[in-house]
């Protein structure tokens, strides 16, 4: 199970040395960063990540990164990512306690108290539904997320496109779809939802996907543009974390 998560730290040091502590953990992902309480706000409400690494005494008072941020974020969601506060020194434990955070880690962050962490999150998280319901007249299709390849918004109602060429529509909203798909579907286009597990290529100066095993070719538009670079960012990062499995593998061989 793939876990996404987003750091926010003011301190760029720290928050590069954090990505590549999770860069070790092949069923984490990194959905963005954020230095500032504004951004961090609506980085985490726009991709709800399943985790949030966070800073609450930052380098600077102008990045306003505290604990109030988990008040902010309890206002506009129903469930909240796990909290793992990573800061200087145990003074504000407490506090965070009281913010029922999941865990607080002392920076320098280690990979032994990195794992300890992530074990206990993966012993705690309930596994997300993999099946999709559509309900159309009184028929129910249930539906593999993982063979969805993407979805179409077709006026009030949404086309999904499978990997096997089915085509279904469901008579919902693609805002309840961009809402209800775990976080390997990003929004691209105003009306495309894409599954960065069947994309192909990505081709900036003609704003389109290519989609494996498919010639349908998909649009993206300049308001998605930070998802676009998020996809690109999280294909790339997938990519080159088999390439490391199997040079390891090959080491492991000679």
């Amino acid at each position: 199970m793939k876990y996404p998560y987003i750091i926010i730290d003011d301190d760029p040091e720290s928050s590069a040395r954090t990505e590549s502590l999770f860069g070790e953990f092949a069923n984490y992902f990194l959905l963005g960063k954020a230095d500032n309480y504004d951004d961090a706000v609506n980085l985490v409400l726009e991709h709800k990540p399943r985790m949030i690494v966070l800073e609450i005494k930052p380098k600077s008072k102008k990045s306003n990164l505290s604990l109030a941020l988990i008040n902010e974020l309890f206002r506009f969601m129903k469930v909240l990512p796990k909290v793992v506060v990573l800061t200087k020194g145990r003074e504000l434990a407490y506090e965070a306690i009281k913010h029922e955070v999941f865990d607080y880690l002392v920076k320098p962050l280690s990979i032994h108290e990195l794992r300890k962490t992530l074990i206990k999150f993966e012993r705690g998280t309930e596994e997300l539904p993999t099946t999709l319901c559509i309900k159309s007249y009184g028929d129910y299709r249930f539906i593999d997320m993982e063979d969805i390849v993407y979805a179409k918004a077709d006026n009030n109602s949404t086309d999904i496109y499978m990997a096997n060429g089915d085509m279904v529509t469901a008579f919902k909203t693609m805002k309840h779809f961009e809402t209800t798909l775990p976080s390997e579907f990003i929004r691209i286009h105003n009306s495309y939802i894409i599954n960065i597990n069947h994309v192909s290529r990505i081709h900036l100066g003609n704003n389109v996907c290519y989609l494996k095993n498919s010639k349908v070719q998909i649009p993206f538009s300049k308001s998605y543009k930070k998802n676009v670079d998020m996809l690109i960012h999280l294909i790339t990062t997938n990519e080159n974390k088999e390439l490391s499995k199997i040079y390891l593998n090959l080491d492991n061989m000679n």
